[in-house]
């Protein structure tokens, strides 16, 4: 059993401190009272805040990674009506804990309450366990103990995390449809060329037939694909852990996020989504009362996006000045020039080419195609790196927002505006990508046919 050591007035006003076992800290207050004392502070002592730490530890299952952010939205919306309803907090988050199933957010809660009842805020609690309850949630949480409206930050905090996954939910369902569609082309016209072409070319030899340059190209791609098919599984993935190595360095991230949010119709749609969730989280935060330095610090290392980390970084530096948030926000849009983008670039520009050249026998026709693919490739970004990450709309209404103290409400309002973008880009997005993967079927399928017929042609033109 806790001992408890506590500070209490008597009826005469005195103060006094002793030390009382009990198993709960409400039961403890109650006898506290019961004796005709007014509790004034009261916590676990040390050494038996320890001794209950370490017996709850054995009660912890074993969990990898984070915890699920549909599961930590449910916990934030329960914890919300139980807090509304009046319930303590460290019942409250009892209640929660036992409804848990076993996983990481079980054992943060677990955490939380022996924290609590060592005398620890919730807010300090649950900055213990950073991988279930990340910056914005404890800065959330401390505003709120602050304002003594904890309820109320509850609720405007689960409204925050159920719009933004339901946002990441829909963007992520749009990616599925074209995702398994190219997938099915990949491997019905790999199937073609490793089984099909082979037949055409063993007949074309028989005949000794002079081909033409799309059929032998098409003869080598057939016969690179028949020995090194396992290519298809490497090349991905290899593509994937080099971006992933590129990423870990801090320029690397900046140009690989660069090059992103330049490629056409896609970096809108991340733009966008992107806008749309660090406007919402600045706002959530200010509604909170967060102080407006303390709330860039955080939606920048929420962001997601070296880009728009920079651009609130900038934000945070000019406020330290004087500066309004409006003005610095529309000067550093601009992300401007970066080698690694540029490399990117150059790399998707030149990527046909040097699959090509990768073929025997194909470097008179590879090689002038990878370096007409590279200029154009770094023409593209050179026009469209000074292009705004923040266009007027956001600056104005941030602007209104400063000058009339409703700097909440308009952030607001901009993350709704760019919500509906998103969910337009995305469905105009899907009803674009359907006719887009039956022209790149219909040229490759067309491509394969016209070099497979005229050897076949010319074949039938000799024999007539």
């Amino acid at each position: 059993m806790p001992t408890y050591q506590f500070k209490a007035m008597d009826s005469t006003g005195q103060e006094i401190e002793d030390v009382i076992d009990a198993a709960t800290e409400e039961e403890a207050t109650s006898t506290i009272r019961s004796m005709g004392f007014y509790v004034t502070k009261i916590s676990v002592k040390k050494q038996a805040a320890g001794q209950a730490a370490s017996g709850s530890r054995k009660r912890r299952g074993f969990a990898l990674g984070g915890a699920s952010t549909k599961h930590l939205t449910t916990f934030t919306r329960q914890l919300s009506i139980l807090q509304d309803a009046g319930l303590p907090i460290l019942r409250s988050l009892k209640i929660l804990e036992n409804n848990q199933k076993p996983g990481r957010l079980k054992n943060a809660l677990m955490d939380v309450c022996d924290e609590i009842e060592t005398g620890a805020t919730l807010s300090e609690a649950m900055a213990k366990s950073p991988k279930v309850f990340n910056r914005l949630y404890v800065n959330m949480i401390k505003a709120g103990e602050a304002g003594g409206a904890l309820e109320i930050i509850l609720q405007r905090l689960a409204d925050f995390m159920e719009r933004a996954q339901s946002l990441k939910k829909k963007v992520k369902g749009a990616m599925i449809y074209p995702v398994v569609v190219i997938m099915v082309a990949v491997g019905i016209l790999t199937f073609i060329m490793i089984k099909i072409v082979p037949v055409f070319e063993k007949m074309f030899k028989e005949f000794g037939l002079k081909l033409p340059a799309a059929t032998e190209l098409l003869i080598n791609i057939s016969n690179y694909l028949y020995h090194y098919w396992y290519m298809l599984l490497i090349a991905p993935l290899g593509l994937f852990l080099f971006i992933k190595l590129v990423r870990k360095f801090k320029a690397g991230r900046m140009g690989w996020d660069m090059f992103v949010l330049k490629i056409p119709i896609l970096g809108g749609l991340v733009e966008k989504n992107t806008m749309a969730r660090t406007t919402r989280t600045l706002g959530t935060l200010v509604a909170s009362g967060v102080p407006i330095l303390e709330a860039l610090t955080i939606t920048r290392e929420t962001a997601g996006s070296a880009v728009f980390e920079k651009l609130y970084g900038k934000v945070g530096e000019a406020i330290r000045e004087g500066d309004p948030i409006a003005r610095p926000m529309e000067k550093h849009s601009r992300p401007g020039f970066h080698p690694v983008a540029l490399f990117f670039w150059i790399m998707v520009g030149a990527g046909p080419g040097l699959v090509i050249l990768l073929l025997p026998n194909m470097l008179s026709i590879g090689l002038p195609f990878a370096g007409a693919g590279a200029v154009v490739g770094s023409l593209f970004y050179l026009t469209r790196m000074k292009s705004r990450v923040v266009d007027d709309l956001v600056v104005n209404m941030v602007e209104v927002g400063e000058e009339t103290g409703e700097l909440d409400t308009m952030l607001y309002k901009v993350a709704d505006t760019y919500d509906e973008d998103v969910k337009t880009l995305t469905d105009g997005l899907m009803a674009l990508m359907e006719p887009l993967l039956i022209v790149f079927l219909g040229g490759a399928v067309g491509f394969i046919v016209i070099s497979l017929f005229m050897p076949l042609v010319s074949l039938i033109t000799n024999l007539s």
